[in-house]
């Protein structure tokens, strides 16, 4: 059986944002549960632990990418998905908006990133 492939226009649709979670174990939890309600598909998964402090997690996506930044040292962790799915997106942004996270929004919410 022959795999169906389809054509992408250049575009990405990207959410930046700073939540004020450093924990780990609950931005690594919270944000797994986020895309799998969403529906991306997560290709894979990787984490680092920083020796002094710090974290950051990558999701590699079919639909682009999720990568998370810790500062605990100012109290905020930055947050940013990138996805050529419009509506994954969107529903992504709703889940983070309805959460108890504290947000701070790096611009007007969805950004779309065309390469001209």
């Amino acid at each position: 059986m022959e795999a169906e492939t389809k054509i992408l226009t250049a575009k990405i649709h990207n959410l930046r944002f700073w939540v004020s979670e450093c924990d780990p174990d609950i931005l690594k939890e919270t944000f797994q549960n986020y895309l799998e309600q969403v529906e991306f598909v997560i290709l894979n998964c990787s984490d680092h632990h920083f020796p002094v402090q710090g974290y950051t997690a990558f999701w590699l996506l079919a639909e682009s990418h999720l990568a998370i930044h810790t500062f605990p040292d100012k109290g905020w962790s930055y947050v940013e998905l990138s996805s050529c799915n419009q509506l994954k997106s969107k529903n992504f942004k709703e889940l983070v908006e309805r959460s108890n996270l504290d947000v701070n929004w790096n611009g007007n919410g969805i950004e779309i990133c065309l390469p001209e």
